[in-house]
């Protein structure tokens, strides 16, 4: 049995027409942004990314239109411009919402409770990945790594950071956001829509009072590596082995460079250290 082109989804009729341009006064201020924007780089090419996040501020999304503005700016062909920004996940390709709330399933987050967390949410908000709630508030979509492991799991917010989550945290989370209550993030500068993170990423400064200063950092579990290496941390506790014998218990000491300080891998007996059982010398194949 064959199916037809139609049900195949394949279009055979007239080619699709171009996009739309703009209207005249939304095409002048585009056009003065994309001049400030261009004039940053030696390669006018080197400016479409930013100059695609411009685009997807003015409609929440990379339109053909959004795409064929930035091939006229730069002088390139739309076939480039589509190639580009189907590439890149943080460019969307359809209408979305306000808030894109990505919730990390990579592996630690996973494990920790993003893959509950995400699937939770997909049934809660009646959505599935990269959906849209009817209200238009919310586009839920899984991530691969949101690049803060130590926090994990993780749920980002137009790319701001809400750590340590959990399914019914997440889904207060998302309550709050649709019913417009003010939502804080766990690090970095208060939320804003969507659309005024695309043009914030476009380059152009942030200028809500006390934003700047609020910017991302890394939180404290993220810098515990960084002052063991300064020295500044004070005495390691290092507990037994689980299971082993508990003598000299909650014994604390300062350790030396060779001592491992995870109680996971906690020093384990080995021929080295064992007069029982030596290593002696290793035999040649066949002796």
């Amino acid at each position: 049995m064959t199916t037809s082109s139609s049900e195949r989804g394949v279009s055979l009729g007239m080619p699709e027409l171009p996009a739309p341009d703009y209207p005249d006064e939304v095409r002048a201020r585009l056009e003065a942004d994309a001049r400030e924007i261009i004039a940053r780089y030696p390669d006018s090419r080197s400016a479409l990314l930013p100059l695609l996040h411009l685009v997807q501020s003015e409609e929440g999304h990379v339109t053909r239109t959004g795409m064929r503005f930035c091939a006229d700016v730069l002088g390139l062909t739309t076939a480039e411009v589509t190639a580009v920004a189907t590439f890149y996940t943080m460019y969307r390709r359809r209408p979305s919402g306000d808030y894109q709330v990505g919730v990390c399933t990579n592996t630690l987050c996973a494990v920790m409770g993003g893959d509950a967390i995400f699937e939770q949410l997909q049934e809660h908000l009646g959505v599935g990945n990269g959906e849209t709630t009817d209200d238009g508030k919310v586009t839920l979509e899984h991530i691969e790594c949101n690049a803060a492991c130590d926090f994990a799991p993780v749920v980002m917010v137009n790319w701001e950071f809400f750590d340590n989550q959990t399914p019914d945290s997440a889904r207060r989370l998302v309550d709050d956001l649709r019913a417009g209550r003010p939502v804080t993030p766990t690090r970095g500068a208060p939320l804003c829509t969507f659309k005024e993170t695309a043009r914030i990423l476009a380059g152009f400064p942030d200028e809500r009072p006390g934003a700047v200063e609020a910017g991302g950092s890394a939180g404290p579990a993220s810098l515990v590596g960084l002052r063991l290496a300064k020295g500044e941390a004070g005495p390691a506790r290092v507990v037994h082995p689980r299971g082993g014998p508990h003598q000299e218990q909650d014994r604390v000491h300062e350790p030396s460079p060779a001592e491992h300080l995870s109680s996971h891998d906690a020093p384990q007996d080995t021929s080295a250290s064992d007069p029982s059982h030596p290593a002696g010398p290793a035999a040649e194949e066949g002796e």
